[in-house]
């Protein structure tokens, strides 16, 4: 399957910006989906997961009351709604997918991988 992101761009701080990831090539809904991020100079971390039907999510600490997560299986799509964006929400973001129904927080559980979107928030 491939993935497409998009939706980044400059915000400031306690703005709110929503990222798009189009997939093809796949049977979508079959596919667990993930959010992660990389920030400079840091490795890669998680930032939310849906489940294949889109009834399970769960999300990093950080961004757990201002980011959801969600899915559109009939548009071969899914999203990431941030919110209260903060300076070190700053990061390239990536979707990704794994083959299988369950969500997975870590990286190494996804199978396949977008480009990555870069959002920055400024103060």
């Amino acid at each position: 399957v491939q993935l497409q992101a998009c939706g980044g761009g400059l915000v400031q701080a306690g703005g709110s910006l929503r990222l798009s990831c189009a997939a093809s090539g796949g049977t979508f809904s079959r596919y667990a989906l993930g959010w992660f991020r990389q920030a400079p100079g840091k490795e890669r971390e998680f930032v939310a997961t849906i489940n294949s039907s889109g009834g399970l999510t769960a999300y990093a600490d950080s961004v757990k009351g201002r980011f959801a997560i969600s899915r559109d299986n009939a548009k071969n799509m899914v999203y990431l709604q941030m919110s209260s964006l903060k300076l070190e929400d700053t990061a390239v973001y990536y979707c990704a997918a794994r083959t299988g129904p369950g969500y997975r927080a870590y990286a190494s559980a996804y199978d396949y991988w977008g480009q990555g979107t870069l959002v920055t928030v400024s103060s």
